[in-house]
C-alpha cells in the first residue's frame, strides 16, 4: 500500500512505513506452517473488499486468500481499477480477481498432482455479489460493470469455480485488512487457521 505513494511521499507516508517496519520486527517469529493431511485436500478461496477504502480516489481494495487443505498457498491485496458504485459491486469485482487466481491455482495443483485441474471453492460474504456471479440475466444491476469482471460467470458455468456464501466475520478475518488493525495480527492469524481447518 505504501508503494502507491513512492513518487511524492509525505511525512504521513514515512510514518506508515515506520509503522510497517515496527510491525515486521515484532512478528519475526510468525509464519506459515505446512503440514500433511489425510484425504484429498480441497482448494478453498476467500475474497473480500472494502467499499471505497482509498480516501484519494474512492477505489476499493480487493483481498483474496487461498488454502490448499489447511495451508495458505496464495494471498493478495489489490486496488481495484474502477470505482465501485455499491458494496456488492466491489465484492463482485473482488470475486472475479479471486476466480482468476483460483483457476490458475487449480490448474497448477492439477499438474503437480498429475490429476484433472482442481475446482476452486470460492467463499464470498455478499449475497448480491453471489447472485450476480450465478445469474447472467441480472442485467440492470450489472450493465455498467466492465466486461472483464464477468469472467467469473464463465468459470461457474464450466465448473472450474464454485461460489458459496460465508459470514462477514470469517471472510474479513481471513482475507481483508479491514479487521487487521482492530483485532491485531496474531489474533487474526489464529482465527484464520481455525476457520480454514473447520472447512
Amino acid at each position: 500500500m505504501a508503494s502507491r505513494y513512492m513518487e511524492a511521499p509525505t511525512t504521513e507516508h514515512m510514518s506508515a512505513v515506520k509503522h510497517l517496519l515496527r510491525f515486521m520486527s515484532g512478528t519475526l517469529d510468525v509464519g506459515c506452517r505446512y503440514t500433511s493431511t489425510t484425504g484429498d485436500p480441497k482448494l478453498v478461496g476467500y475474497s473480500d473488499a472494502d467499499m471505497a477504502g482509498d480516501p484519494d480516489d474512492r477505489k476499493s481494495t480487493s483481498g483474496t486468500l487461498f488454502f490448499f487443505g489447511e495451508c495458505p498457498v496464495s494471498w493478495q491485496s489489490q486496488k481495484q481499477r474502477v470505482v465501485a458504485l455499491s458494496s456488492y459491486q466491489s465484492e463482485y469485482m473482488a470475486a472475479e480477481i479471486a476466480a482468476c487466481q483460483g483457476v490458475w491455482l487449480g490448474r497448477l495443483l492439477g499438474d503437480l498432482l498429475g490429476s484433472a485441474p482442481l475446482v476452486a471453492n470460492l467463499l464470498v460474504d455478499n449475497m448480491s455479489a453471489i447472485q450476480l456471479c450465478k445469474n447472467p440475466v441480472f442485467h440492470d444491476r450489472s450493465k455498467h460493470i466492465e466486461v472483464r469482471y464477468h469472467f467469473i460467470r464463465g468459470c461457474i458455468k464450466d465448473g472450474t469455480v464454485t461460489v458459496e456464501f460465508v459470514g462477514t466475520a470469517t471472510s474479513s478475518l481471513i482475507s481483508s485488512p479491514k479487521l487487521l488493525a482492530e483485532s491485531g495480527f496474531r489474533g487474526s492469524a489464529r482465527r484464520s487457521r481455525s476457520s480454514s481447518s473447520s472447512k
